[in-house]
């Protein structure tokens, strides 16, 4: 069953929000050949915010490299967020919102690949976005922009921009997936896409699924099971339900999964995996614990918030973390800077009511 009226409402408004807070309080460390988990606990204690319940504290004044943050810090840490930083993983949800306001859930991919040459600057592109974009734009077509010359074919890009087809489908996965999968084949192939369709599943499913697992075990369902996406994300609620810590799990995890860099989809869905069982459905516990995993911080935290979002509600998100955001969004996407969060949230349920 879908849910209606204002339950959904605030959902998608915490959906919303959630990707935005988890973004905000992952990008200060989104360097992941760097701030590893360990790196990130040991900066965390050194500024005695263990356990961590608000976005980062800023660095120490001694100047060390060790403790580098992202020269966006300034803006993304506590006491100094007013509004959100400008970042692909929310200029990608906006831009899926005005796709479907545009060309309504049956667009094409070559609809997606226009949009990107109309709404978003080349150089706001990274990866696999960036090789397909040049792909588009020397007269390339779908599914070639994500083969040709495109060696980030299975990084986190697409998964990135799957959320507002999740939010679009409440508790409908199936379409989520379908949706999410049309636009991820522009500029990814295998578990790429399968990692867009996973998380748009998996936040549509949030909306009536009665825990995380179950929203877990519906998003599964919906990719390959010899995939290795569903591999590591089986192993991971294994392990879980073996009564492994949240830290053994995930030693394991990237033991197993080592080689594929730290923005591959694989190793990163494990991460988003562990903070969204061991966070239990608390929406600070969920969006800490994945971005104290290391790797891709700021998409993890994004996605993750996402889906603890959907699953609490606006109104239940602490106020530490929708407070500071101050219902503004920095963007990228043409026409879009400056937008307020809950108009986006307000758009977003339109297009549910339509």
């Amino acid at each position: 069953m879908t849910p209606v009226g204002t339950d959904i409402a605030d959902r998608v408004l915490g959906g919303w929000l959630g990707r935005i807070a988890g973004n905000m309080l992952g990008k200060p460390v989104e360097q992941g050949d760097h701030w590893t988990r360990d790196r990130i606990d040991r900066y965390l204690r050194r500024a005695g915010a263990l356990p961590l319940t608000d976005y980062l504290p800023g660095p120490p004044d001694d100047g060390t490299d060790e403790f580098r943050l992202r020269p966006e810090w300034r803006s993304c840490v506590r006491g100094r967020i007013h509004g959100s930083c400008r970042d692909d993983d929310v200029d990608y949800a906006i831009l899926g919102l005005d796709l479907l306001e545009t060309h309504g859930f049956s667009f094409s991919t070559e609809q997606v690949g226009d949009l990107w040459l109309a709404r978003l600057p080349y150089l706001q592109t990274f990866t696999a976005e960036r090789a397909a974009y040049r792909n588009l734009a020397q007269g390339l077509k779908p599914p070639v922009t994500a083969t040709y010359e495109n060696p980030y074919q299975e990084w986190i890009g697409a998964l990135i921009r799957a959320d507002v087809y999740g939010w679009t489908s409440p508790g409908l996965p199936l379409r989520a997936a379908s949706l999410a999968r049309r636009d991820a084949v522009l500029s990814h192939t295998g578990n790429g896409v399968y990692g867009a369709m996973w998380a748009a599943a998996l936040i549509s499913a949030a909306f009536t699924a009665p825990s995380v697992r179950d929203a877990l075990d519906s998003a599964l369902a919906l990719i390959p099971a010899s995939s290795r996406l569903a591999r590591a994300v089986r192993r991971v609620i294994a392990l879980y339900e073996t009564g492994m810590t949240w830290e053994d799990t995930l030693t394991t995890v990237s033991e197993e999964t080592a080689g594929m860099g730290w923005i591959h989809t694989v190793p990163n869905a494990a991460v988003l995996t562990a903070g969204l069982l061991y966070g239990e459905g608390d929406f600070t516990r969920t969006i800490t614990l994945t971005v104290r995993g290391g790797l891709d911080t700021d998409s993890n935290g994004a996605t993750a918030g996402s889906v603890a979002g959907v699953l609490c509600g606006a109104e239940a998100i602490p106020p530490q973390w929708k407070e500071p955001l101050e219902d503004t969004v920095r963007s990228a996407v043409f026409g879009f800077d400056g937008v307020r969060i809950s108009e986006l949230a307000s758009r977003t349920v339109a297009l549910v009511e339509a």
